[in-house]
């Protein structure tokens, strides 16, 4: 049978086809499919229309302000595609009108209009060669429409019946969700097990209805592609007054359908709710199989929910709706069914003429799709010389009109795909790339000649040398090949090659040299890591001929950009070729080849490079024995690196250390593959490694070996910063830092905490089991405060008592304050500010770190009490922050790490009137050098502020902080302004209660007798008496 050759010399069988841009190479062919294409774009070779994007479902909102829709479709091809577009299987005729255009080959609909535009857009791309038909796309409008205005009627039922109020939703595309709005939005309808929104039906069944369900109910639907809502008008729900509905077995009012269609991955929802009283009780079953896990039951078991659904969760499920009244079932069939998808597709082919076309496309879908054949975009029908059957398609005795875009179209109820292919049919005369082909050949070696032509049919193939025919030594591809060649093989040597469109020949010009030798020194060679060599190669080769180096590492081209450094190349005559290794790694020993090559020969010569570094990491450590505080480790050697192992390093990690540490042994030397390692902590997990040491260095470690723990052992360590105090009244508190986990021994760990009075004999022991506590309380009502004890600490284990801390004194507690402060005072300070002072209470046991003050308004509970604390001897503090004219109460209390004391007697402190709110008024002033009479219109107090007693004058320079500040009785001042520049002056009054209101602000220029911007000159009576000649007053404009 006849065979093919694609690319990389695979033999493939007859059946099996080149893609596009393939051609007969005798025998061999290149580049398939899509490399192919593009390798025939840089032949500018033409070939058929490929879609790299087709269209998409689309979904259009109509109140969308984007007035223009894109259906895409684009192609490659040579000659450029061009694009035609079918709706509804009618060709679109974009010569007409003004809303449809092309844009490259996506077609754009202006101003879309649902009654014309929506429906299955298909695209067909063209060119010379052939068609092709995209994938069919919908464009589909989405809107939603107003809900009628008419009046909807009271449903009126009785008490525990059910009933369903109906949504009746408005036009719409496509789907919505629907909720309901109970009496006024955002109010919505809680769901639960007796009420319930379909989203099927949009319907709101209650299947009890209670008297707090009475109102008005509005169905709000939302479009979920546009996001637009609207909203019902109000269902009004009313309670009958004849009588209570009784009880009654469950009625199903909704529920999913009988049978149910789902995409599979997709998530399905199957509902159903049921009217009855008592509520009844949702359950789901599968009849045939077991519900699926990932099914979850939402809405009070209303709707099961499967996601990413798949073809075995396919069945009959049962929904049941239960009452002590009785039941109610209903079953229905879920099928799942899949979108046809490519198991096998066409490929690009090129066949001569009467050869045969075998194409096969393989779908998997559900149903099983049905496959179809289109020709350049129409339909292709069973002939004479064309078959097709479940998917293949059969071509006889090809011809030159069979040549086109062809597409296997596989399809189900639930969509299509397309697979697409180029057919042509070939026929060309022989052609050769050159003409004439230069040869060098090697004395006393084989060589061949090789005749490769392009043409279609399959050429037939003649060599001669001059005028003589040779018919020997040809090989199956037709190349010549001459056995041990010699000087009498030189010479000319044609290759013919003809079929019914043509002839052509091509002459290889065939030369016989000497053969070449390598040298390469040294052979072998030792080196120590860090140290550099050189290797030197030289050829020995026919003058006439170029040489070309090629340094491989272990039979791997060596990359100088990517050796770190380490290599250089380095040719100092044409003939010779030096790799200089600098810094050498241990990674760099091996086999070191140089190949030199001519045109005519190939020699290869190796070198083997030896390096010394440190060792290697040893085998796997084994853990052969262990005890609490040792550990028997074997291990097996590693490499040497050709410097023997003198010692050994046995290292250890536990969730303790600080990485790896040594461990103590005896001396480990070379020729040891084992030892064991001493001074463990008991009950410790570990890991253990070796490390080698030669003569070069210390190698890297071995891998870690599995963690082992100690065995346990009585603790040896005691805890330290043994120390106490504090407490409560009577109490003896101890402390002392924890035993670390590394020093536990073993499980059970605890502590003895023993003491005794000072002067006492007898030991009191108490037992904490916790090994992470840090303290002991005892209390003892009979031992006075500042008791001394003799205290010290021990530790224990599952396997006995360890040993115990130093003996420290430690002293009982004093207590929290036991007396209050004395002599409590408060006074006010302003309207917001109250002074306390106080006492210390006596010196006695309990002694108080600080003080807490707490006041509360007189009209308040001391619950609602603000706090302030003091700290050390401090016996004064300042309350701020009040409201002016309110009389507080105020209590103050010691207080220490302990607890706190008792509270003294509240006393009484009113803070005075607020201060006043009137700001002082128009400001005038006269400036006469450096002085500045400055005077104002008194303020008066209202009844609720405090008494005037003066006011204060703010004196600074402009873009300065710091500031002069004069206090004054009278409404008048006179201010001495100490040098150039701009002056702000700002007044305020002055009162028992604070501060009052600011003045607007006053700006002056020194230094050219300028006096304050304003926008108007006004003139004001003074305050006081004296008369002032000459005077230019300026009025203030802020």
């Amino acid at each position: 049978r006849r065979l093919t050759f694609c690319v990389g010399g695979v033999l493939l069988p007859r059946k099996t086809r080149c893609s596009i841009g393939e051609i007969y190479d005798n025998g061999t062919a290149e580049k398939p499919g899509w490399a192919g294409r593009m390798q025939s774009l840089r032949f500018n070779e033409e070939f058929g229309p490929v879609f790299i994007q087709e269209p998409d479902d689309t979904i259009f909102a109509l109140d969308s302000d984007e007035k223009k829709v894109t259906m895409n479709c684009e192609a490659r091809g040579n000659p450029q595609p061009t694009y035609r577009w079918t709706v509804n299987g009618t060709e679109l005729d974009l010569s007409t009108g003004f809303r449809y255009s092309l844009t490259d080959g996506s077609l754009v609909i202006t101003d879309p209009r649902e009654e014309t535009d929506s429906g299955r857009y298909q695209c067909q791309a063209s060119n010379s060669l052939g068609s092709v038909l995209s994938r069919e796309a919908l464009l589909q409008f989405a809107y939603l429409g107003n809900f009628s205005n008419r009046t909807r009627g009271a449903v009126s039922v009785r008490e525990g019946q059910g009933v369903v109020l109906m949504c009746s939703p408005p036009p719409h595309s496509p789907e919505i969700t629907y909720s309901w709005v109970f009496n006024e939005f955002p109010s919505f309808v809680a769901e639960d097990s007796r009420r319930f929104v379909s989203q099927e039906t949009g319907n709101l069944y209650i299947s009890k209805v209670q008297p707090s369900d009475v109102g008005s109910y509005i169905c709000l639907v939302k479009n979920m592609a546009t996001g637009s809502r609207a909203l019902s008008p109000p269902t009004p729900l009313t309670l009958r007054t004849d009588g209570i509905m009784g009880e009654y077995e469950p009625k199903i009012e909704v529920h999913f359908p009988q049978t149910v269609m789902a995409a599979k991955g997709l998530t399905v929802r199957l509902e159903c709710f049921a009217l009855g009283n008592p509520v009844p009780t949702i359950t789901w079953r599968k009849l045939n199989g077991n519900i699926p896990k990932k099914a979850r039951l939402r809405k009070s078991q209303a709707v099961l929910e499967i996601p990413n659904i798949q073809l075995d969760d396919s069945g009959s499920y049962e929904c049941k709706a239960e009452n002590y009244r009785g039941g109610n079932a209903f079953r229905g069939q879920l099928q799942v069914y899949t979108y046809p998808q490519w198991t096998s597709v066409i490929n690009d082919t090129r066949l001569d003429s009467g050869e045969e076309l075998q194409w096969e496309c393989k779908a998997t879908g559900r149903p099983r799709p049905l496959y179809r054949w289109l020709r350049n975009g129409t339909p292709l029908f069973p002939q004479s010389r064309v078959e097709m059957v479940n998917g293949e398609l059969i071509i006889r005795a090809v011809r030159p009109t069979d040549s086109g875009m062809y597409q296997c179209v596989a399809e189900n109820k639930y969509g299509a795909i397309y697979s697409s292919a180029e057919l042509r049919i070939l026929a060309s005369a022989p052609t050769f790339q050159s003409s004439v082909v230069r040869l060098v050949a090697t004395l006393g070696k084989d060589v061949s000649l090789e005749c490769k032509p392009r043409a279609s049919p399959k050429p037939t193939i003649t060599w001669r040398k001059g005028d003589r025919r040779i018919q020997t030594l040809l090989l199956r591809n037709n190349s010549l090949r001459i056995v041990n060649a010699t000087r009498a093989d030189e010479g000319t040597y044609v290759c013919r090659a003809e079929n019914q469109f043509g002839v052509t020949e091509m002459t290889t010009v065939l030369m016989v040299k000497e053969a070449m030798r390598v040298e390469l020194s040294p052979a072998r060679v030792e080196v120590t890591v860090g140290e550099s060599v050189v290797l030197s190669c030289k050829a020995i080769h026919d003058p006439s001929l170029d040489v070309v180096f090629l340094w491989m590492h272990n039979r791997q081209p060596l990359s100088f950009h990517q050796g770190g450094g380490h290599f250089e190349y380095i040719q100092t005559q044409s003939s010779n070729a030096d790799l200089m290794i600098r810094n050498i790694l241990l990674k760099h020993a091996g086999r070191y080849g140089c190949r030199a090559q001519t045109s005519g020969d190939t020699v290869f010569a190796e070198a083997e490079l030896l390096v010394r570094g440190p060792p290697g990491p040893p085998g796997i450590v084994i853990v052969e024995e262990i005890t609490d505080t040792t550990a028997t480790l074997s291990w097996s050697r590693g490499m040497d690196n050709h410097s023997p192992i003198s010692s050994y390093n046995l290292q250890a990690r536990s969730p303790f250390s600080l990485g790896w540490q040594t461990v103590r042994t005896e001396r480990v030397i070379g020729d040891m593959e084992s030892a064991v390692a001493v001074d463990l902590n008991p009950w410790v997990e570990y890991e253990f490694r070796v490390v080698a040491i030669n003569a070069i260095g210390t190698g890297d470690p071995s891998a870690p070996s599995r963690v082992v723990r100690t065995k346990e052992a009585v603790p040896s360590v005691a805890p330290t910063n043994v120390s106490g105090g504090n407490g409560r009244r009577h109490e003896l508190v101890i402390s002392w830092e924890p035993v670390s986990e590394e020093f536990q021994n073993g499980e059970g760990f605890g502590y003895i905490v023993a003491f005794r009075a000072n002067g006492t004999r007898g030991w009191k022991e108490k037992m904490v089991t916790s090994a992470d506590s840090t303290t002991f309380k005892y209390r003892d009502e009979t031992f006075p405060p500042l008791t001394p004890f003799e205290v010290k600490v021990g530790v224990y284990n599952n396997k006995g008592d360890g040993p115990f801390s130093k003996v420290v004194t430690v002293y009982s507690a004093e207590g929290e304050p036991r007396e209050p402060p004395t002599e409590v005072s408060a006074a006010a300070l302003s309207s917001s500010k109250v002074q306390v002072t106080w006492k210390a209470p006596n010196p006695a046991p309990g002694r108080p770190f600080g003080y807490e003050v707490s006041y509360w308004k007189e009209a308040e509970s001391e619950e609602s009490a603000g706090k302030l604390k003091t700290t050390g001897s401090e016996t004064s503090i300042v309350l701020g922050d009040l409201d002016g004219n309110t009389p507080y109460l105020i209590t103050v209390k010691g207080y220490n790490s302990i607890g706190q004391g008792p509270a003294s007697s509240p006393v009484y402190a009113t803070t005075m009137k607020s201060p006043p709110s009137r700001a002082p008024s128009n400001l005038m002033w006269i400036q006469e050098g450096e002085n500045v009479s400055l005077g104002w219109e008194p303020v008066k107090a209202m009844d609720n502020e405090s008494v005037i007693i003066g006011y204060k004058v703010l004196l600074r320079q402009e873009g300065r902080n710091n500031s002069q500040e004069v206090r004054t009785r009278s409404p008048s001042a006179v201010l001495t302004l100490p040098e150039g520049g701009t002056y702000i002056i700002e007044v305020r009054a002055v009162s028992e209660g604070g501060e009052g209101a600011v003045s607007a602000q006053v700006r002056l220029l020194t230094s050219s007798g300028v006096r304050a911007k304003s926008g108007q000159w006004s003139l004001h009576s003074l305050p006081w008496g004296s008369v002032w000649t000459l005077l230019l007053l300026a009025p203030l404009v802020p």
